[in-house]
């Protein structure tokens, strides 16, 4: 008998997740379907106990990340960390909630070999960016928001909420045009770039010069003038497809205790990027 997975969200029209998930299925073994559920904040309840908990598991993504967690029977430290849950496994007859984007990202990082240490600077202050600050800092880094001015004030927020959480962490903020210095490891959790805005980039060719590392985790298009300008300046560089296809792995970890090899990941990657260009 097939084991059922979905992902949720609203609106959730156009999404890899079903072909990532099905491609992990196959390589585990696992005769298991994968459907796309579209679930409106006002349904969440009702659809949590006629549909979620029929499944063996799921991913969720905008907006029920936080508003789940209320439903479930119980949330790993991470997910509670951060507030979000992004996977539940259903076992037993209980639910439990993990975050895995933490994991997806610095498994993405060390797959490019983009370390994490010294001065990282993160461009944005969203629920990505707040993520991969929690993750640098949590690895020793020292972290710097580049923002626009008139985030400057959720910025401010994000970095107090951070000193709460974390013990004397090494964090701080400015404008993106104020930024300026040599940068270990530059990451981009703006929208900057995507798809159809690829023509544009988050910070300047000056700029970007000074950074010997540059992740950016938008992954359409697979590789943004952001990613292109820093290989061609001789930087490390790696976009958000990894990442994507990581989070999913640690997915189905936490469902099956799936483990992979990492050429089959690689391959996997090359496999979902051809098929985000072909869409």
């Amino acid at each position: 008998m097939s084991e059922k997975y979905a992902v949720i969200g609203h609106p959730i029209g156009h999404t890899m997740s079903p072909f990532i998930h099905d491609r992990l299925f196959k390589l585990s073994g696992i005769d298991a379907e994968y459907s796309i559920i579209d679930i409106p904040n006002k349904k969440l309840k009702t659809e949590y106990y006629s549909t979620l908990k029929q499944l063996d598991g799921y991913n969720i993504t905008i907006p029920h990340k936080s508003a789940v967690i209320p439903f479930l029977d119980e949330i790993d430290e991470k997910a509670r960390l951060y507030g979000s849950v992004n996977t539940v496994a259903n076992k037993n007859g209980k639910a439990k909630g993990y975050t895995t984007d933490p994991d997806g990202f610095l498994k993405a990082l060390s797959y490019a070999r983009i370390p994490l240490e010294n001065r990282v600077v993160i461009l944005g202050c969203g629920g990505v960016a707040r993520t991969m600050a929690f993750e640098a800092l949590l690895n020793g880094a020292s972290v710097e928001f580049a923002v626009r001015q008139k985030s400057m004030q959720k910025a401010e927020n994000l970095i107090n909420e951070i000193k709460t959480k974390l013990k004397t962490p090494d964090v701080d903020f400015c404008t993106i045009n104020e930024l300026s210095g040599d940068i270990d490891t530059l990451i981009n959790a703006t929208p900057v770039g995507m798809s159809p805005d690829i023509d544009n980039m988050p910070i300047s060719e000056k700029q970007l010069g000074y950074c010997a590392n540059v992740f950016d985790a938008i992954y359409n298009p697979l590789y943004t003038k952001l990613i292109r300008l820093a290989k061609s300046n001789g930087s490390n560089a790696e976009g958000g497809m990894s990442m994507l296809v990581w989070q999913a792995v640690v997915a189905h970890y936490h469902w099956n205790k799936s483990e992979y090899d990492v050429k089959d990941i690689e391959k996997l990657c090359k496999e979902a990027a051809e098929e985000l260009m072909r869409r």
